[in-house]
């Protein structure tokens, strides 16, 4: 069930001098199936963005729609798009309250009227999907680390059996460990699912190594949209808007300006290893330089 958005804008505070446009003739297709990253700089407009996508935020002009129907159209069952697009925000830990686990990620299931059955069913799902075994349905949400709580609200929306996930910053607060074992479940489920997938990210090593696609926000206006690859080539125009390529892709261009023959286009680790084994190889051009 597709989303599309056509010249989607949002001013707040219109027709008074303090007026602010969040979003600016923002036109975008979310196919079935992708894996996207959504990047921008802080008040760019990328969180404002996914907002718009399960109906939280009304646009000021222009028009989304789900699966073919205007998401603002009069009689338009809002309730069931929110059961379709889920979206987990930043810190989703913080909207943890019920008092176990399991209690937590049957509340969204519950609110959709199914029954009892069906509804631990899901939860019982959603909570494998994570990681999570049977010896943390009882415990306290607030008993656990960061990650295992993050894994718990994760699963809360999963619960719900959305067609489209949306994750605003879901490894913000978390270790390096933490934030790896976050995005590998994504990615994952992601494979096994076939769903899609909204990655709101800061970081450009994350989006390079598991999105297929990523949308550049900038001033709530669309910037760049396309693969990874063919974003990151466009660094030094990110660079001044706050953001930048992969790590990996500056090492690449240093070691290709010391002069070894390297690939400038990478944007993953495994990427960059592969490209300077290779240079490294006997019989490469400046190989023999000790490079």
């Amino acid at each position: 069930m597709p989303i599309t958005l056509e010249h989607v804008s949002l001013i707040y505070d219109q027709d008074t001098p303090h007026s602010i446009t969040a979003l600016d003739d923002v036109s975008l297709e979310i196919p079935d199936g992708q894996f996207i990253g959504i990047i921008g700089h802080t008040g760019s407009g990328k969180s404002t963005l996914v907002q718009h996508l399960n109906g939280l935020i009304k646009c000021t002009s222009g028009t989304i729609c789900f699966n073919g129907q205007n998401v603002d159209e009069k009689g338009f069952d809002k309730k069931m798009l929110r059961s379709k697009v889920g979206l987990v925000f930043q810190y989703p830990e913080h909207q943890l309250f019920e008092i176990d686990v399991f209690s937590d990620v049957c509340f969204g299931p519950k609110n959709l009227g199914l029954p009892q059955e069906e509804i631990e069913a899901r939860a019982k799902e959603a909570l494998q999907s994570v990681g999570l075994s049977e010896e943390f349905y009882k415990q306290s949400p607030f008993e656990l680390s960061g990650g295992q709580k993050r894994r718990v609200a994760i699963a809360g929306v999963l619960a719900m059996k959305p067609q489209i996930l949306i994750l605003d910053e879901p490894t913000a607060g978390l270790d390096p460990q933490g934030r790896t074992e976050i995005l590998e479940l994504i990615k994952e489920m992601q494979i096994k699912t076939g769903m899609t997938i909204l990655l709101v990210s800061h970081s450009m090593d994350d989006v390079a190594e598991y999105v297929d696609r990523i949308i550049v926000m900038n001033h709530g206006k669309v910037m760049f949209d396309d693969a990874p690859k063919a974003v990151f080539q466009h660094h030094e125009e990110l660079e001044q808007i706050g953001l930048s390529a992969p790590q990996v892709t500056y090492i690449c261009h240093r070691l290709k300006e010391q002069g070894l023959d390297v690939d400038t286009d990478v944007t993953t680790l495994s990427e960059a290893v592969d490209s300077i084994y290779h240079a490294l190889q006997p019989g490469t051009p400046r190989a023999e330089n000790g490079l």
